[in-house]
């Protein structure tokens, strides 16, 4: 408890003085939920969800972010975002975290970062942070790149472009001395324009950050939308995993649908998708669907009604089938 208090305190001291600055803001998110959980083989019941892990916590955080204006269309950027494990134990962790330049020529970032793959299809997720999150049903893969280096474009007409580098700097599981400034890339094109939405991007990593040594890790990814057209959401998204975690012949195919309508301060929405494996361990699928339902009290307060399920065909203790309720609460600041 004590521990957890001390590192809060020196974290505020840290941000102190950004706080004091006119071009800072101070910003965050709580959501809290209370979840029903039946886990096939283990565990059944009920449980509080407020942690910090994306895909299956509810990613509480605040954070800084400001600017100063250095003259002549030029800007200093910065960004730092801490997750709040409420329920966890753990009491503060590391978000997107990073500074940079920017002009009339786009952004220019250094740091702890999404990558653009992640960005190109956040928008389309109508159940981001909460039990039917697309990472954590259908097994979409979002990264958030610990040391990036990353371009993003202005909009022209709708469509604008990220691409990042990710250094190396390790020792790789084979002994290998990782040591390329793009161990690992990842781009995106997306266009946006009123409710119309499209983006496709690409993604790969080398094989020395993960368990084995014989092939890189790629991954491509499209999304489609209409985003609140009278009310009407849909989307689709679609991603090729090869060589997952650069194991030769470790391929996945996942896609998703989904759909919502808002009417008033309420929303109904829904989706279904899958995960078609064709490995050397399994050759078994993946599917899941969820329904939902959201009412906002105000811009900042809302509530959410979830049921999800998870069906594995061939179900283990590592990717078991599951199902689960959540009711939760979100207030911004």
């Amino acid at each position: 408890m004590k521990t957890h208090a001390l590192t809060f305190a020196v974290a505020a001291a840290l941000a102190a003085p950004m706080i004091a600055s006119a071009d800072a803001t101070l910003y965050g998110k709580i959501n809290e939920s209370i979840d029903y959980f039946d886990i096939k083989d283990g565990f059944n019941g009920w449980t509080l969800n407020g942690n910090n892990a994306e895909g299956s916590g509810r990613a509480s955080r605040f954070g800084f972010k400001g600017s100063e204006d250095l003259g002549g269309g030029l800007k200093a950027i910065y960004q730092l975002e801490f997750g709040i494990g409420i329920t966890s134990g753990t009491t503060i962790s590391q978000r997107n975290q990073w500074v940079g330049m920017a002009g009339d020529w786009g952004q220019f970032r250094v740091g702890r970062h999404d990558t653009p793959m992640k960005m190109s299809t956040g928008k389309l997720d109508q159940f981001g942070d909460t039990i039917g999150d697309y990472n954590g049903t259908i097994g979409f893969n979002d990264v958030r790149a610990a040391r990036a280096i990353a371009y993003i474009s202005p909009k022209i007409s709708g469509f604008s472009f990220a691409g990042a580098v990710v250094p190396g700097a390790a020792t790789g599981p084979q002994g290998d001395v990782n040591d390329s400034l793009a161990s690992a890339y990842s781009v995106a094109g997306i266009y946006s324009n009123g409710p119309w939405y499209a983006s496709a991007a690409y993604e790969s990593f080398n094989s020395d950050n993960y368990v084995a040594d014989s092939g890189d890790y790629d991954k491509w990814r499209i999304g489609l939308g209409i985003l609140d057209l009278n009310g009407f959401t849909v989307s689709g998204v679609y991603e090729n995993q090869s060589d997952v975690n650069g194991v030769k012949g470790d391929d996945n195919g996942l896609w998703q649908l989904q759909a919502g309508y808002s009417f008033g301060n309420n929303k109904i929405k829904g989706m279904y998708g899958q995960k078609d494996r064709d490995s050397n361990v399994s050759k078994k699928d993946l599917n899941s669907w969820a329904i939902g339902f959201d009412h906002s009290f105000s811009k900042r307060t809302s509530v959410y009604a979830i049921y999800a399920d998870v069906h594995e065909d061939e179900a283990t203790a590592a990717n078991p089938s599951w199902n689960a309720f959540s009711l939760g609460l979100i207030h911004k600041f």
